[in-house]
């Protein structure tokens, strides 16, 4: 729409870029094209605004195929007017000079238009086509057909009107129908589905079977090994006996030869020691003889009286300690009596 300001009397319009601005006055065409901005007069212009950009038609109608079956059909049209002065002069694009409003529907008589030529040819290619086939291939086959028939309608291009694009969004049975068709469907996908579950369950018994399988094939192999184990460890046990016995027969047999050794040591020493002494002996009883020898020969060559005196010393040596002495008179005489009898000699 239009922006229209009012000032002294005159107006002001300020129109879009996508939108064409058409201002005659008295018939003479005064200002034609998009994105325009001039003042005028209420009263002696005659405006016309037509949108050139790109507009979506979206339609949703009912047909019916061969096998009399009813499906709704959903479409999208993209559209735009590419001669905006043949739409102009089809078409009332006219506006109010005061609110910059159309006075009339002229997109709304675009749209009856393509929806009617689109209807007519999906009605035409639907009519001649099964609902299965329609189910399948309908989508792509109305889309075709009502591009070529929108392509080849006379009246849009002599409206000024370009189609772009058209989209086929759905089409769709009753839903009694369609819940029917589906049963099949469903039923092949439940017999899947079972299969499938079947399937699964046979798998898992089977692999439940490998399982046991292995774990008796384990069982057995462990059995096998723990045999293996239980003999080596006689054949271990065997050999360490034979080894002990072995070492023992080595220690025993060196034990006897150190006792030999020992003993024949033992005896060597005993017979040296018993050399040893006996010379020993010898040499002691040579040497007292020899001692007492001597002291003989001392003895004999000395006198008398250093034999009394030595054997007085002797057993002076000999003797327990006196504390005291008693001299009687009788022992006095007879001592002093052979001290004199020594002197007169």
């Amino acid at each position: 729409m239009a922006d229209i300001t009012r000032r002294l009397g005159l107006r002001h319009l300020r129109g879009a870029p996508t939108a064409h601005i058409r201002h005659h006055r008295a018939g003479r065409l005064l200002h034609d094209g998009p994105g325009l901005s001039f003042w005028f007069r209420s009263l002696t212009a005659a405006l016309s605004e037509i949108p050139v950009d790109d507009r979506e038609l979206a339609m949703t109608f009912h047909a019916r195929t061969s096998d009399f079956q009813d499906v709704a059909v959903q479409a999208t049209v993209t559209y735009r007017i590419d001669d905006p002065g043949v739409a102009a002069a089809r078409l009332d694009f006219s506006i109010d000079p005061d609110t910059g409003v159309w006075r009339g529907a002229p997109l709304e008589q675009l749209a009856t238009l393509l929806t009617e030529t689109a209807q007519q040819h999906a009605l035409d290619v639907l009519a001649r086509t099964p609902l299965a086939a329609a189910l399948v291939d309908g989508v792509s086959s109305v889309r075709e057909r009502i591009t070529a028939g929108l392509e080849a309608e006379p009246r849009l291009p002599a409206t000024g009107i370009e189609v772009v694009a058209v989209r086929v969004v759905a089409l769709r049975p009753e839903p009694e129908v369609e819940r029917a068709l589906r049963t099949p469907a469903r039923e092949q996908i439940q017999q899947e589905a079972d299969r499938a579950t079947y399937g699964r369950r046979a798998l898992a018994v089977e692999r439940e079977r490998a399982i046991a399988e292995n774990e008796l094939a384990s069982k057995i192999e462990l059995a096998r090994r723990e045999e293996q184990l239980v003999d080596q460890r006689g054949t271990n046990a065997r050999r360490e006996a034979e080894e002990h016995a072995a070492a023992d027969a080595v220690r025993a047999q060196a034990e006897a030869a150190r006792t030999v050794r020992l003993a024949e040591a033992e005896a060597a020493r005993a017979v040296r020691l018993s050399r040893a002494e006996a010379e020993g002996a010898r040499e002691l009883g040579e040497a007292r003889a020899q001692a007492q020898a001597a002291w003989l020969r001392v003895h004999a060559e000395v006198d008398v009286a250093t034999l009394h005196a030595l054997t007085g010393t002797r057993l002076a040596e000999n003797l327990p300690r006196i504390e005291s002495v008693t001299v009687s008179p009788d022992v006095l005489t007879g001592l002093l009596a052979k001290l004199g009898a020594r002197e007169q000699e």
